[in-house]
């Protein structure tokens, strides 16, 4: 099972059709917010299961703030991140996980990459397809799930 993880679109057209590429072999999409509506654009030629969660930029209701999902008995939690001061630190979303129980934390808003484990718990900023942080690059992020070994989650340059 192969899972595509986005974040900060923010409703960029070519971004989203940069993400298209990359799509090919995934069966699941994640959207971690600040364009979330974007994921409608990939519909049409992504016929995996589509996840998304509503940022700071996103005026849409139609997305919850933060969803579970569970996958190959691998809990996730997902949310944009800017409720949880990531642009600065990562203790509050990382005990958000420890107090819903999830295996994978996901998150955006700082548009900044960033797999990190600890005390059984990895959480995963994919960056941004659109606006990079500093000299960072436009990324994704993939997860690698089989049921019997522990995720494998990289980064991947858009």
């Amino acid at each position: 099972m192969k899972i595509a993880v986005i974040s900060d679109s923010h409703y960029d057209e070519s971004s989203i059709n940069a993400v298209k590429k990359h799509l090919n072999d995934v069966d699941i999409l994640l959207h971690c917010g600040d364009g979330a509506p974007d994921t409608k654009s990939l519909t049409s030629d992504f016929t995996g299961e589509i996840y998304a969660v509503r940022g700071n930029c996103d005026a849409s209701n139609e997305y919850p703030v933060e969803r579970i999902i569970e996958v190959m008995g691998t809990k996730i939690f997902m949310t944009h991140g800017h409720r949880y001061n990531v642009k600065y630190e990562y203790n509050t979303i990382f005990y958000k996980g420890k107090e819903v129980e999830a295996d994978l934390v996901l998150f955006g808003h700082s548009h900044k990459a960033l797999i990190s484990s600890f005390d059984g718990i990895t959480i995963m900023n994919p960056g941004s397809i659109t606006f990079p942080y500093g000299n960072d690059k436009k990324t994704m992020g993939i997860i690698e799930l089989d049921g019997k070994n522990k995720p494998n989650l990289y980064i991947k340059e858009v």
